[in-house]
């Protein structure tokens, strides 16, 4: 059996993405993580999954830093995530040498930062 080729992989999934993004991000149950484009500046919002443990967003990037909304953070960390219709704004810590299922199963509040009563963060 060949060895999948991780860029042509992103290539697919990101194209398929983009279409049903597209529909899903208007849903208002659909999570939405809201950032600023790092060459536009414009509002860029991304449908994805995650989980609220308390006041804290955890969710991990299929690709890292491959995601334009990782790199978007990067740039600029003030996001906001819609949750069930409702929007919260925050500050976005990415953690890219974190075990991924952990944070998605059980955060540690020592590696979480407060902005404004909210919390987001990002692996």
């Amino acid at each position: 059996m060949p060895t999948p080729n991780p860029e042509a992989k992103y290539r697919t999934i990101s194209g398929i993405q983009r279409v049903l993004n597209s529909v899903t991000r208007h849903l208002p149950t659909q999570t939405v993580l809201e950032t600023t484009g790092r060459v536009s500046g414009k509002p860029r919002r991304t449908p994805l999954g995650g989980r609220r443990v308390g006041t804290t967003f955890w969710l991990v990037s299929e690709f890292g830093e491959l995601s334009h909304y990782v790199r978007n953070i990067k740039a600029d960390p003030e996001v906001r995530v819609r949750i069930m219709g409702r929007w919260h704004t925050g500050t976005a810590h990415l953690l890219p040498d974190d075990d991924p299922p952990a944070p998605a199963c059980a955060p540690s509040p020592a590696s979480t930062a407060r902005r404004s009563g909210r919390w987001a963060q990002t692996c």
